[in-house]
């Protein structure tokens, strides 16, 4: 599940599609702290164009069980607009800035966002997960090597774990399923 709005923003006067600042792309915006359903309706109330895609999940208090609906992403929405428009959207309380580099910010690639669109629209059940990357730091937390700490390397399409023995300055490589491990901050 996720919200998602089309309504096609307003152009301001000073926008002109000569440049790319003219252009709209998506956009990664930093909210605050589970503020991202209000972002969310501010952003649909001023008519720009936004995506949060949304997770389920069964919470359980003493009394009962209820599904409750949490961001996929913590901290982020993604929104649609031109550069020339972002005033608009960095005026929204909560909003902290758009994502990116240099203090400019960074376009999503369409593919990206059209994936999560046609992801999100099925019924895969998606669920966040801790970023990963070669080279991270990590610690196995199922399985018969439960509580081993490696390096996550990839080797012919698999990931795979490099336990090493510092000791006798030696290692060894087992393959892992990306679920069983953590990353170690």
């Amino acid at each position: 599940m996720f919200a998602i709005s089309t309504i096609e923003s307003s152009k301001q006067q000073e926008c002109h599609p000569a440049t790319s600042i003219h252009e709209e792309h998506w956009y990664a915006a930093y909210t605050c702290a589970n503020h991202e359903k209000r972002v969310a309706a501010q952003l649909q109330a001023r008519s720009i164009e936004y995506l949060l895609p949304l997770y389920s999940s069964m919470r359980r208090w003493k009394d009962r069980r209820v599904r409750v609906e949490f961001p996929l992403f913590p901290g982020y929405v993604f929104v649609r607009h031109a550069l020339c428009d972002r005033l608009r959207v960095l005026q929204i309380p909560s909003l902290v800035r758009l994502v990116g580099f240099g203090g400019q910010p960074r376009a999503l690639a369409e593919g990206e966002i059209a994936l999560m669109r046609v992801s999100m629209s099925g019924t895969t059940g998606f669920a966040p997960h801790p970023y990963l990357c070669i080279g991270s730091r990590v610690r196995i937390v199922r399985g018969p090597l439960r509580s081993a700490e490696g390096v996550l390397v990839r080797y012919k399409n698999q990931l795979r774990v490099v336990l090493s023995i510092d000791l006798i300055a030696r290692s060894v490589s087992v393959e892992v399923d990306s679920a069983d491990v953590e990353r170690i901050f």
